[in-house]
């Protein structure tokens, strides 16, 4: 199946870009559609991990203010996954270990993918790098984050049975802790390696 862009037009260039496409593909019955219009969000590209100490069996979170949970009937001050932009020539799962120390203050000693998925594709080009990485949670800092990039950040350092309650009962919001706490309720066993893929 092919697709054609007949024309791009930049709609915001700012903290994220905007742009609206001319498109037409390829019918599944054969023959090419119309030309029709699509705005899409250029988000970038981002890796998040989920942070798990086997020996105390805790999950890390961290909790922070996201602008676009202001109109949610619950709390803006979301508890996440680290997160964090992959800028250019960066490799996702060096990101995701860099920000463990700038956002949670913390060494991921061994990392392992979960997965890699599109946020929403019917209007953005968001895509997630997803891991679950070892750490030591045993002197985690109270709070974490960047000044130069407006970061205020608590860190919850949990038990895995609250964490699960926290699933159960829609605490967790957002897709990538969803998607890797779901994971993890699934893949994790007592006095099993998670990271032996093998």
């Amino acid at each position: 199946m092919q697709y054609e862009v007949i024309k791009k037009e930049s709609l915001h260039n700012g903290f994220f870009k905007l742009n609206r496409y001319h498109i037409r593909n390829e019918l599944f019955e054969g023959g090419w559609s119309s030309i029709f219009t699509r705005e899409v969000f250029e988000r970038g590209y981002a890796s998040a991990i989920l942070l798990f100490d086997p020996q105390l069996e805790k999950l890390v979170f961290v909790e922070q203010f996201r602008p676009g949970a202001m109109e949610s009937e619950s709390s803006p001050w979301l508890m996440e996954l680290v997160a964090g932009m992959i800028e250019i020539d960066e490799q996702p799962d060096s990101v995701a270990i860099r920000e463990s120390q700038e956002e949670a203050g913390c060494e991921v000693t061994r990392i392992r993918k979960i997965c890699e998925y599109l946020v929403s594709p019917g209007g953005t080009t968001e895509r997630i790098w997803l891991y679950v990485g070892e750490i030591d949670a045993s002197s985690l800092p109270d709070y974490a984050g960047l000044d130069d990039e407006n970061e205020d950040i608590r860190i919850h350092s949990v038990s895995v049975s609250r964490a699960f309650e926290w699933l159960d009962s829609g605490r967790l919001n957002n897709a990538m802790t969803l998607i890797a706490v779901q994971w993890f309720k699934l893949n994790w066993q007592k006095n099993e390696d998670l990271f032996d893929v093998n």
